[in-house]
């Protein structure tokens, strides 16, 4: 059947009139409708919405458990807002997360306790209420809940996963290999320079009052661009020929922040360079894989400072040990040869003396015993005199040797002459009793100590000691 239809009359159910004389008349449009809807209620928007909402709550009465990974974090005043996403093979299913004040002073401790902090990327086990908010047409979630263990263990997933690549790859072990220099005075740093971790390192090393040279690579260690920035600030300085040793540090923080160093790239990176790499990132608990593949992994900034000043420290402890090992074969090899030389002098002096001697006492029983032939006596043994005359002249020349030797030792014992290694900056420091001080521990405040310089020596005063 066809009907007549208008706005009104369609909505009203009348018909169409003119409404003045003359005047024109609404058009009007041909539909076919047989008046049935078969039963199927009419809703207003409003009502639909309302009716959504009851039928969810009448669905997940007691809420719903959600899992997926955050994406599109974001605050706005007190509340947070995010989309829970999962990658399926029929494309991406998302939903909107509310997550409210309430709910996250609720939830604060739960999170610290499990050093955990929503951010992108994050995988979760979520709890909360469905809700169809009228005015945006979305559905969304009201999040109220969350499963720590859940997060963690996708955290432990993920990690094994790249630690058994880098096993397959050849990689875990490969740093670990590379020698440390006996002073690293020459460091390469990646870290964010505004961060008090920066500032703990510094202070470390500047404390120790050691001749270091840092070179610092600013990056971002926590956001979207944290693994892009510290990957390319690690690779930048493996290749500087100049550098003893590359340090990453980061401060505290939660697991989901220090999952960061848990990234393939930033491992690879350090398993790759060609120089050693140590590791402060902060963490007394966890080891990220970045500190699985390090040449050296410490618990702190300061840690890993203070690793590299006992490097120089032990080196220089081991340099003096040496140069008094060679103080004293020097003094020893200077004394035993001047006795040697003394030994061989004494000798030529006796047997020359002895020979004179002999010889004297010789043309003397002639001289006396052969009257007429005294003479000729006389001139053999004069003869034979000159001749021991000229031995003893001869023999300063059979010390040569020996004394050219004893030039020999002198020079060596010049050449490992203290001074020479004092000249360059180094100096000797010992009680007063002449014990050479080689540890902080050796002496107390109040003590005083003598110094040995170059060109002189100072006498001070211990004022504190520090480990």
């Amino acid at each position: 059947m066809c009907a007549s239809w208008a706005p009104d009359a369609a909505r009203h159910g009348g018909s169409v009139h003119d409404v003045a004389s003359g005047a024109m008349s609404q058009p009007s449009f041909d539909l076919e409708f047989d008046g049935d809807d078969g039963g199927v209620p009419t809703y207003s928007v409003g009502e639909l919405a309302d009716a959504i909402n009851a039928s969810l709550r009448r669905t997940f009465t007691d809420g719903v458990w959600v899992r997926g990974e955050i994406q599109g974090w974001s605050v706005r005043g007190p509340h947070a807002y995010f989309r829970l996403v999962e990658e399926a093979e029929g494309g991406k299913a998302a939903i909107n997360v509310q997550f409210f004040a309430p709910a996250q002073a609720r939830l604060k401790p739960l999170l610290l306790k499990n050093r955990l902090r929503l951010a992108d990327g994050l995988k979760v086990r979520i709890f909360g209420h469905l809700d169809f908010f009228a005015p945006s047409g979305q559905l969304g979630l009201k999040m109220s809940g969350i499963d720590p263990r859940f997060t963690l263990g996708e955290l432990a997933l993920q990690r094994d996963d790249v630690v058994r690549r880098l096993v397959a790859g050849g990689l875990y072990d490969r740093n670990r290999g590379r020698r440390v220099p006996p002073a690293p005075l020459r460091v390469g740093v990646v870290t964010s320079t505004a961060s008090a971790a920066w500032a703990d390192f510094l202070h470390e090393i500047e404390r120790s009052r050691l001749a270091f040279q840092l070179r610092v690579v600013d990056v971002r260690v926590q956001g979207e661009w944290a693994v892009t920035e510290v990957t390319a600030g690690v690779s930048t300085l493996a290749r500087h020929h100049d550098l003893d040793v590359v340090v990453v540090i980061r401060g505290g923080g939660s697991r989901s922040e220090l999952a960061t160093f848990d990234h393939e790239a930033i491992a690879t990176a350090i398993a790759m360079s060609p120089l050693p790499v140590f590791t402060g990132l902060g963490h007394e608990i966890d080891r990220s894989v970045a500190d699985e593949v390090a040449h050296t992994a410490l618990k702190t900034p300061t840690a890993c400072a203070a690793a590299l000043v006992e490097h120089v420290h032990g080196f220089q402890q081991r340099t003096e040990v040496l140069w008094t090992a060679i103080e004293r074969r020097a003094e020893r090899d200077v004394v035993a040869a001047a006795t040697q030389v003394a030994d061989v002098a004494s000798g030529i002096r006796g047997r020359v003396l002895a020979a004179v001697e002999r010889a004297d006492e010789r043309l003397s029983q002639r001289a006396r015993r052969v009257g007429s032939g005294a003479g000729r006596v006389v001139e053999r043994a004069d003869s034979r005199l000159l001749a021991a005359s000229a031995a003893v002249r001869r023999a300063p020349r059979r010390l040569e040797p020996e004394v050219r030797h004893l030039d020999h030792v002198a020079q060596r014992v010049r050449l490992l002459d203290p001074v020479h290694t004092m000249a360059r900056g180094w100096s000797i420091t010992r009680t007063l009793d002449g014990r050479a001080v080689r540890d902080s521990a050796q002496v107390q405040p109040g003590d005083e100590i003598v110094t040995t310089f170059a060109n002189g020596t100072a006498r001070s005063r211990v004022e504190e000691t520090q480990p």
